[in-house]
């Protein structure tokens, strides 16, 4: 059988004695699953996904993504580095650089980053433009785009790099309802086509029909792992319960 994409091992995060988000987290995720990760805000699920590539330091714990094993007590620079080689993410806030255009901004880290040339750099971020319905746009900056043409650039320079696992963080809360879908629709065409992804999301409709696992965050830790028809349509845990109502009460 073939080893974990991504194993984490006893993670744990505080960020002062008394706020503990994260309490011994032990994770294994194989390639092409595609992990949703629900539960209340506070409970660590974002913690958890800037902690993968190290945006956040844990306090302790093993994370291992690929070939690259980083123990959090005695990490260094260079692990770090190569550790986020692995992975890249979409945050919730777009964070493209705005003095450039969505073409620029797909290219910049592989040539910045990976030290492509700028002819094949930018064949390469065309054809992930055109993956996410944005090539016509390729020459707008930003601020002339809305907030789900944004995400999809901003997924579109996540991919760029060619990393082993695409991180998810709420890619669409900052979004107007009528402009969510867009998004799901471009993260659903990447599960389809096998990318191994982890998606924090408030979606949880989606989460049931993309993700092949889904994973309850309660109070820093884990509470439920399982598919989403064990976890979504027949949650056992009182606690997942609760939060399932109250996520179909407001929706």
């Amino acid at each position: 059988m073939d080893k974990p994409l991504v194993k984490i091992e006893h993670l744990y995060k505080e960020f002062d004695k008394d706020t503990k988000v994260l309490k011994d987290i032990n994770l294994s995720i194989d390639k092409n699953e595609v992990i949703a990760i629900l539960g209340p805000s506070g409970t660590g699920k974002s913690t958890l996904l800037r902690c993968l590539n190290y945006l956040t330091i844990p306090t302790k714990g093993n994370i291992t993504i690929g070939d690259v094993s980083i123990d959090a007590e005695t990490h260094t620079k260079r692990e770090v580095l190569e550790l986020r080689r692995h992975s890249s993410m979409v945050f919730q806030g777009y964070n493209l650089f705005k003095n450039m255009t969505a073409l620029e901004n797909v290219m910049e880290a592989p040539i910045r980053v990976q030290k492509k040339n700028k002819k094949e750099a930018e064949k390469a971020a065309l054809k992930l433009l055109e993956k996410v319905g944005m090539l016509e746009r390729k020459d707008f900056y930003p601020s002339k785009l809305s907030g789900g043409q944004q995400q999809r650039v901003g997924i579109a320079r996540a991919l760029a790099v060619n990393p082993n696992i695409l991180l998810f963080d709420e890619p669409t809360s900052a979004l107007d309802p009528e402009l969510v879908v867009e998004v799901l629709n471009t993260i659903k065409r990447l599960a389809t086509e096998g990318t191994t992804m982890i998606l924090v999301t408030h979606e949880v409709a989606f989460a049931r029909d993309v993700a092949t696992r889904v994973l309850f965050m309660d109070e820093g830790s884990i509470a439920a792992d399982g598919t989403p028809e064990e976890i979504i349509n027949h949650p056992e845990y009182p606690r997942l319960q609760q939060f399932l109502n109250y996520v179909n009460r407001e929706s």
